[in-house]
């Protein structure tokens, strides 16, 4: 038992880099900000450079360092398993995790290919019902504007959905002499901007709209197809295997239509999210870059003032706002990290199973497959194939 008298929740760490680090930061706030039913104990971190993990273990607070996944799922003080690892690594690591009675996080998106997606979901349906909980970390869906838009959308403050436009927009890549990482190997990342920022705007669409894409039309392109090796000699290159951006269009179960657009090409933007969504009464509109904020509008034909205004969602009554700072007090990106713990460790003390769940991952991999055969074969329109 934790001082606190809440009981102890031990977790374990696999990937230290970026993820890694954000994944830590929450781990470590969240029973700061929250009152927690189950209080997380940072037992170990995991990566492959023993000398560079014990550096990172701790810097970010991790009790000891693994350079094997499976001795951390095999450690006693590990009851959770956050895997933060290049997708190829994550259908192993969480369907051995799952099967050793571990909960797991994973990052999305949630594996490389539709059969790895398929053996993780089937593997947390066969978890959960015995009281093993796996989610995926889709970390937007906690931006507290986001949460209040869902909560808006359900509520029929916009009457029916007619469009949703959605946009992620980096610019990392725009440089051809960037050299060649994982995320631009297919073996690795399955797929590039698609996986990487596709993933995220794909799931807040079908997430705010509370219904799935059920067709897409895409194109994608590579725009630089060979790219330095990194510590490589002067002039050595490597091909660059996944897009470099994808372009579609979407239809909704209710009809309602859909636009996306992912790329890390976008000279200037450096983490731009927007997405916008139309009803018969109103429109809500969201932009990363202006995070405490959501745009609303609801229809007053008789209203000389009609039109958007802006909703500052740092009130108390806000999803998330409880137990942060006075109103007005802005929050930042890292906090939706340190809600996506909270919400799963509440999960796990409920015995209920937490959302995203590996089968809402699963639906956004169907989603972004359907966009990866749309492209490849200019098929036109490609159904998603029903869960």
């Amino acid at each position: 038992m934790a001082e606190t008298g809440h009981p102890v929740l031990g977790v374990g760490l696999v990937g230290y880099a970026f993820m890694g680090a954000a994944h830590s930061h929450a781990w470590r706030t969240a029973p700061h900000v929250f009152d927690l039913p189950l209080r997380p104990a940072m037992a170990a971190l995991c990566g492959r450079d023993a000398a560079a993990v014990a550096v990172a273990a701790e810097r970010y607070g991790w009790a000891a360092a693994e350079t094997d996944w499976r001795a951390l799922i095999e450690r006693d003080d590990v009851q959770l398993v956050d895997i933060c690892t290049p997708g190829d690594l994550h259908a192993e690591i969480a369907v051995a995790a799952l099967e050793a009675g571990k909960h797991v996080l994973c990052e999305k998106p949630l594996a490389n290919t539709m059969a790895e997606a398929e053996a993780m979901t089937a593997a947390a349906d066969r978890a959960s019902a015995r009281g093993v909980r796996a989610m995926t970390g889709f970390n937007y869906r906690r931006v507290p504007a986001i949460a209040l838009a869902r909560r808006l959308v359900a509520d029929g403050r916009i009457g029916p959905l007619r469009h949703v436009r959605a946009t992620y927009l980096q610019d990392w890549l725009a440089d051809p002499a960037f050299p060649l990482t994982w995320r631009l190997q297919r073996e690795r990342a399955g797929s590039g901007a698609l996986g990487d920022l596709g993933a995220h705007i794909v799931d807040l669409a079908q997430y705010l709209a509370g219904e799935p894409v059920t067709g897409v039309s895409a194109v994608t392109a590579t725009f630089v197809g060979e790219r330095p090796l990194p510590g490589g000699p002067d002039g050595v290159t490597g091909p660059v295997t996944v897009d470099d951006a994808a372009v579609f269009i979407g239809r909704l179960r209710s009809g309602a239509l859909a636009t996306f657009e992912a790329t890390r090409f976008a000279a200037g933007r450096k983490n731009q999210l927007r997405i916008e969504l139309n009803g018969e009464r109103g429109s809500l509109a969201f932009d990363l870059e202006r995070l405490n904020e959501l745009e609303c509008y609801e229809q007053d034909r008789d209203s000389p003032a009609d039109g958007f205004r802006r909703v500052l969602v740092t009130e108390p009554g806000h999803p998330y706002l409880t137990a942060w700072w006075p109103p007005g007090h802005v929050l930042g990106w890292d906090v939706t990290f340190t809600h996506q713990v909270r919400d799963l460790v509440q999960a796990i003390a409920d015995d209920t199973d937490p959302a995203p769940s590996f089968r809402d991952g699963l639906q956004v991999q169907r989603v972004l497959a359907a966009v990866a055969d749309s492209a490849a074969h200019e098929a036109g329109w490609t159904p998603v194939p029903a869960s």
